[in-house]
């Protein structure tokens, strides 16, 4: 072999070693993007199941909390329940500046009602004077019948659904001091119609003995009760709804 010869096989040798380096540089970058975009792949899914896992987390959490704030109003409207029985069972008297109205007795048990409505609002505040009336009706005040628990609805429902609307259009100081006049003045109102036509139904007095009763006796009788009744739910409402706040 000659020189020239030798030199030609030389740079032929090198030219190869030269291309195999370059294929192989290049090979390893391509293998190195494709890791790196796998990679990329990867975290992007990664970050889709913990955005997964995290929205379902919050969810299970809003749904359990909203399931146990259900089970806690639920027991606050049976406390309040049970606390208007009590409060008609145990507490009750005639006001002594109304007489020949003796069968007219004042008793609070509108007021755990009143801050039933309150905090949990006025449907709330209906339900929890339905059923006040119905037991009420069947054991405290068994003697007026199925009439008595109507009267009792219709009168303290209106005065709850009333003051529970206004409350919750202003929820405010004034609001609510506003709404239980309003609830006030509509259950002293609402409750001469229905003296008038169910009074004497269950009484057996004459509509004109009960109509005669409605001004010296009887309008008096009501709005000194639900007056009465708003302002110690005005005085107590605050104290209560805070602890309410605090468990709910």
């Amino acid at each position: 072999m000659t020189m020239k010869q030798y030199d030609d096989a030389e740079r032929i040798e090198k030219s190869a070693i030269e291309q195999a380096e370059a294929a192989a540089k290049a090979e390893i970058v391509e293998t190195a993007e494709a890791v790196a975009e796998a990679s990329d792949e990867a975290a992007g899914a990664a970050e889709q199941i913990e955005k997964a896992e995290t929205a379902a987390t919050g969810e299970t959490a809003a749904t359990t909390s909203k399931k146990r704030s259900g089970k806690l109003k639920f027991v606050y409207l049976a406390m309040f329940a049970a606390l208007s029985i009590a409060f008609v069972t145990l507490i009750h008297f005639p006001f002594p500046f109304l007489p020949g109205a003796q069968f007219l007795e004042y008793d609070p048990a509108d007021v755990p009602i009143l801050i039933g409505t309150f905090a949990f609002g006025p449907l709330s505040g209906l339900l929890l004077t339905l059923v006040v009336a119905v037991v009420q009706g069947v054991t405290v005040s068994a003697a007026s019948g199925p009439w008595g628990i109507l009267m009792h609805f219709l009168a303290t429902g209106s005065m709850a659904l009333v003051a529970g609307l206004v409350y919750r259009r202003f929820h405010t100081f004034k609001g609510a001091i506003a709404a239980l006049c309003a609830g006030a003045a509509t259950m002293t109102l609402v409750m001469i119609p229905l003296n008038l036509l169910i009074t004497p139904i269950y009484t057996g007095a004459s509509v004109q003995v009960v109509a005669g009763m409605l001004l010296p006796a009887i309008i008096p009788f009501n709005a000194i009760k639900s007056v009465v009744n708003c302002a110690i739910t005005f005085l107590v409402y605050k104290h209560i709804s805070r602890l309410i706040d605090k468990t709910i």
